[in-house]
């Protein structure tokens, strides 16, 4: 694993649209009502993407899950992680959200988060565009 200060910043085009498509696969599954805890996609060095749920435990136990799959996965190259959670406004009130974690090998990770309303409404299920949240402890 290379050092932080040998990481590459920004974020590939590859790793963009991987986070991207889950991020709206999550979109759907709030706007229909169907619930989850934690959603991760891998891609590997050929191009496979690999997608998991991580549900039978508390959000906290299924969120290091995920993230620990992506530590053992031979071959991973990028992730992207979505599940559900809350920002704090500026005011101090919190905001239900959804919250994405992403990165690749050789990058630094990041995460973003996109405010969320009316899950289960269909057609009516309202987000944000993703804003920047972070950078994180990379996973890869």
């Amino acid at each position: 694993m290379a050092g932080d200060d040998m990481r590459r910043d920004g974020v590939s085009p590859e790793t963009d649209e991987l986070a991207s498509t889950l991020m709206g696969d999550a979109f759907d599954l709030l706007a229909s009502g169907e619930g989850f805890e934690v959603l991760l996609v891998v891609q590997d060095e050929a191009g496979t993407v690999s997608s998991y749920e991580f549900e039978d435990d508390g959000p906290e136990a299924c969120l290091e899950g995920a993230r620990d799959r992506v530590r053992e996965l031979a071959g991973a190259l990028r992730y992207a992680i979505a599940y559900e959670g809350a920002v704090a406004d500026e005011d101090g009130s919190y905001a239900d959200a959804l919250l994405l974690e992403f990165g690749e090998r050789g990058y630094r990770a990041y995460s973003a988060y996109s405010l969320i309303g009316g899950k289960g409404a269909g057609d009516r299920f309202t987000w944000t565009d993703p804003a920047p949240a972070g950078e994180l402890e990379p996973l890869l």
